[in-house]
């Protein structure tokens, strides 16, 4: 048993660089040092941040810092090898490395021995023959395997190479250690494949699978290319990609899932979890850290959860409720693209004011669909806003613009005693006023968490085409967010509004990430499935029993992947991409942790944190005085 350690930094001279041995300090004290040379001695370098505090190297086992570690090595291989026998090992869920060490050998060099080998085995078969004996027919099969093998060597349709496969298995204690070597050995056992230790080489060994690229133990095998071709390391998902952000670890391998959504067909995702699975801590830190590639950030928050990344970043909050003094005025025409004929865009905003007055007015008979349509383009025509007009000098009419125009065509009675709530009544302050936000910062937050539940339909599907019209002014790398979207699944309208924006936002550079907590409103509704196909991006967190089976049938999840989501942990769920899927755990620093966190034990320990800062500021003044 040893323990060693190396902590060795450079003593700059004029002539050439010298090492100097820290641990030798005490010793060069009694020399005459200058104090450069103890500065130089001193100096730390990357190396000495990146290793450990100690390494005990031990017979059968390594201790590196605080992590136990143990190395094996492959000694025999069966006679016939399935491709992707090593994804067992690979998607293992331990902590381990595996190195495979390749050595071609010379052709020349084989068939040299091939022809010794293949003299033995046949004059053990002549001998057998001469002698009466039974044919033996595992020394035939021998015989025909080398005169196939010598044939395919000499037509260069084979090459021979030394193998080595090794294996370093870590764990935080020895018990941990002991269970998963047995869990790693009874997995390539039931391949016949067999390892061993490395004793008194566990340091060579630890190296050997380190990436550096070394074979310190050289334990090979001698492997022809069809057997060698399934040990191809690749099997187990992968979604890593040359850039983008990080949205977890893959849990099969511990890669990173690193992706850009915008590299996508389309830049649509959609998420699905139950209370406290940790989508909407997944969603903030999507945010935050697609914000430092350039990317706009809008956001409808239904419960006051993203204030605090909001107001971290600098970005814009608006508080919408029936008493706030944030207000969208629904009448607001959009101002038309190059490529849009404006006749077109005031139709189009006429249908999504015929569908928002359906909701707030709790359903329209086909007399009173027609009696609004036509209300709502006589309002327009009130303040000369026709398809010639500049629809960037005009002045949108408000809803008691509409109101008047509609008490003057007949049979709108109905129509009048329900509107005079949004128009004189209580919640005349919401819709009845000029359009008084702006959303020119790089994050946005509409917050609708006291509005009333009877509006929060309504009030998203206002905020979403305030937020579409502004959109279209101007084409930027943007990523909306609607959470807890089956309120918008619960009305046809609201439904169809947001799948009409899925499917064209690619166009103003837009991906659309819809976040829910009920599946099954999501689903119930015929837009649900047609927003999911439309999403190039899928993440699925923790499920319900009661919802599980819907969403296997949904994603065509199997029966390991419907049991991942219902056993899985916080932050742990299935991510898609395109036709990739994986296993993801959602990770994020300390400081971003302290950003986006919503958990209340951690906002009640940084308020008492607060709190008593504050008072030892206080006590402090006091004194001073």
């Amino acid at each position: 048993m040893s323990i060693f350690s190396s902590f060795f930094t450079k003593k700059k001279t004029s002539s050439e660089d010298q090492v100097v041995n820290v641990s030798d300090i005490a010793r060069l004290g009694q020399q005459s040092l200058n104090p450069e040379d103890i500065y130089q001695a001193a100096v730390v370098e990357l190396q000495d941040m990146l290793a450990p505090s100690a390494v005990e190297v031990r017979s059968s086992s390594m201790r590196i810092g605080d992590k136990y570690s143990k190395s094996f090595f492959t000694i025999s291989y069966p006679s016939f090898l399935v491709a992707g026998w090593l994804s067992e090992i690979i998607n293992l869920p331990k902590i381990l490395d595996v190195a495979i060490h390749i050595h071609p050998v010379a052709t020349e060099q084989v068939l040299r021995q091939f022809r010794k080998k293949v003299a033995e085995v046949e004059s053990q078969v002549r001998l057998r023959q001469e002698k009466g004996l039974v044919r033996d027919p595992m020394l035939d099969t021998a015989y025909q395997n080398l005169e196939s093998l010598r044939d395919k060597l000499q037509q260069s349709e084979e090459r021979i190479f030394d193998v080595g496969l090794y294996i370093t298995l870590y764990a935080n204690t020895e018990d941990d250690l002991y269970k998963s070597e047995n869990e790693l050995r009874s997995i390539v056992e039931s391949h016949q494949v067999y390892m061993k230790p490395a004793l008194f080489q566990q340091q060579d060994a630890f190296l050997t699978t380190a990436p550096l690229g070394q074979d310190n133990l050289m334990v090979d095998l001698k492997l022809n290319s069809g057997p060698l071709s399934s040990f191809f390391p690749f099997i187990s998902s992968d979604l890593t990609e040359d850039k983008g952000i990080l949205y977890g670890v893959n849990r099969h391998n511990n890669s990173l899932i690193i992706f850009d959504r915008f590299s996508l067909p389309n830049y649509n995702s959609v998420t699905f979890a139950t209370a406290g699975a940790g989508k909407s801590y997944a969603t903030k830190l999507e945010v935050l850290r697609t914000m430092m590639f350039d990317t706009d950030v809008i956001i409808i928050d239904p419960e006051h959860e993203y204030k605090n990344l909001c107001e971290a970043v600098g970005g814009r909050y608006f508080g919408i409720s029936l008493s706030s003094e944030h207000h969208i005025n629904p009448f607001d025409v959009p101002i038309p693209q190059p490529d849009e004929d404006p006749a077109d865009v005031l139709r189009t905003n006429v249908i999504h004011i015929v569908g928002l007055l359906r909701i707030i007015l709790g359903g329209l008979s086909p007399e009173e669909d027609a009696i609004v349509d036509r209300a709502v383009n006589e309002t327009y025509a009130l303040k000369d806003i026709t398809p010639r007009s500049d629809f960037s000098k005009v002045e949108p009419p408000l809803m008691s613009d509409f109101e008047m125009v509609l008490s003057s065509i007949e049979g709108s009675e109905s129509l009048l005693q329900r509107l005079t709530k949004y128009t004189t009544g209580t919640w005349a302050g919401f819709i009845n006023q000029p359009s008084n936000v702006d959303i020119n910062k790089k994050l946005v937050v509409f917050s609708i968490r006291d509005m009333e539940d009877e509006l929060k339909p309504a009030a998203m599907y206002i905020v979403m085409n305030y937020i579409w019209n502004m959109i279209r002014k101007e084409i930027r790398k943007r990523l909306l967010v609607v959470d807890e979207a089956w309120w918008m699944m619960k009305s046809d309208d609201t439904a169809s509004f947001i799948f009409g924006i899925a499917k064209r936002c690619r166009k103003y550079f837009l991906g659309l990430s819809t976040i829910t907590q009920d599946v099954g409103d999501f689903l119930v509704s015929k837009y649900g499935t047609a927003l999911i196909t439309n999403s190039s991006m899928q993440m699925l967190m923790k499920q319900s029993p009661a919802t599980i089976d819907q969403l296997q049938k949904v994603f065509n999840l199997t029966d390991e992947e419907k049991m991942l989501l219902l056993e899985a942990n916080v932050g742990e769920g299935i991510f898609f991409a395109g036709l990739q899927r994986a296993a993801i755990k959602v990770i994020s620093s300390d400081t971003e942790d302290q950003i986006i966190t919503t958990d209340p034990h951690q906002l009640f320990a940084v308020q008492q944190a607060q709190a008593e800062f504050a008072q030892a500021q206080a006590e402090n003044a006091v004194n001073n005085v």
